[in-house]
């Protein structure tokens, strides 16, 4: 699927500028130091005359639900890693672009690119109030890639209509409260961002929300209406390998062993250690009685944070190091002292 927009400054880039005055991209600074030849990549490749975007469909069927003491991935994150799968192909079509005398360049999610503005440009969609990009009769499984191209192309008529009609159910779904407002995500309090981008704890206040999200969320994109009839993707990579993660295991792998398993999918994003804390606010939000059990494994990790999650996660069952079941105090100060690298680890009482 693919379509073309003319080359100029990126659709609608003040609001990107706004988004990020605001910090509403949290830490992530990777963002914001490319963040000129995001608002205009002419500043990157004068030449550049046309916009070619492009986009793969990963719907695939949530498989059933083991239960137990398990943890949700982000669907898009289930098999091998796309940036690997689309970036294969995109090199092949830059060469091919290339030997043609069409000088180009782009990139899938990892050059400085508002993918979502130029597929709405484009006309491949429109962004819904998820701030996600959804073809109609599609949906928003979609994967983006752009290439910005030295040719003129004749550019494709953007969608007139905002095909969300009176549909906000996407906004209020949001397990942390995220939307600031339509269209514009608040990172700060965002599941994906805090399980994926950050190596740090997250506010104690938001942790309720990330019930068993252990790797992304799809929660947004799951209530659409848009994406109800949403078919199995034709990737066989897109397969789901890694849809559910068994707690236990995650946190009681070595670490390098942990990343080795995961080579190749995205799952290795947040590292070991995110993982593994990740794995521990699942089990703080988890009612299963063992989930305390299994916590204390975090205990003994090298990095504080884990070790920090792992005190929060146990005081959510009762165990509260020192002190009586449920003393809030307790958890909050060992949540944030754990973070020094000179705090012994942490034990319970």
């Amino acid at each position: 699927m693919h379509r073309v927009a003319a080359i100029g400054p990126t659709p609608h880039a003040d609001v990107v500028q706004a988004w990020v005055d605001a910090g509403l991209h949290a830490d992530m600074d990777w963002y914001t130091r490319t963040l000129d030849v995001r608002l205009d990549p002419r500043l990157r490749d004068p030449e550049a005359r046309s916009v070619l975007v492009l986009a793969m469909d990963h719907a695939v069927t949530v498989p059933p639900d083991p239960g137990g003491l398990t943890g949700r991935v982000a669907r898009y994150a289930w098999g091998r890693d796309y940036h690997n799968l689309i970036g294969k192909r995109l090199k092949g079509l830059r060469r091919d672009l290339r030997e043609a005398g069409v000088a180009n360049w782009g990139g899938v999610d990892t050059a400085p690119i508002v993918e979502r503005a130029w597929a709405a440009a484009s006309g491949l969609g429109y962004t819904g109030r998820n701030g996600v990009q959804i073809v109609p009769a599609h949906g928003s499984w979609m994967l983006l890639a752009v290439l910005f191209l030295d040719a003129v192309l004749e550019p494709d008529k953007p969608l007139t209509r905002d095909h969300c009609g009176a549909c906000t159910r996407c906004l209020p779904a949001c397990p942390t409260d995220a939307f600031v407002g339509p269209r514009v995500l608040d990172a700060n309090r965002c599941i994906a961002y805090w399980t994926i981008e950050s190596q740090d704890l997250p506010p104690l206040d938001l942790l309720d929300g990330f019930g068993r999200w252990v790797f992304g969320c799809d929660v947004c994109q799951e209530v659409c209406p848009h994406n109800a009839a949403a078919a199995d993707g034709i990737e066989a990579d897109f397969a789901p390998r890694h849809a559910w993660l068994d707690l236990e295991d995650l946190l009681r792998t070595d670490d390098d062993a942990l990343m080795a398993r995961f080579i190749g999918t995205p799952l290795r994003r947040p590292g070991a250690a995110g993982l593994k804390r990740n794995a521990l606010i699942v089990l703080g939000n988890t009612p299963d009685p063992r989930a305390a059990r299994v916590a204390a494994i975090g205990l003994e990790h090298a990095d504080p944070v884990v070790r920090a999650a792992a005190v929060w996660a146990r005081a959510r069952h009762g165990q509260v190091p020192d002190r009586s079941p449920g003393d809030e105090d307790v958890v909050r100060n060992t949540w944030h002292t754990a973070c020094d690298e000179a705090v012994s680890p942490v034990t319970t009482g």
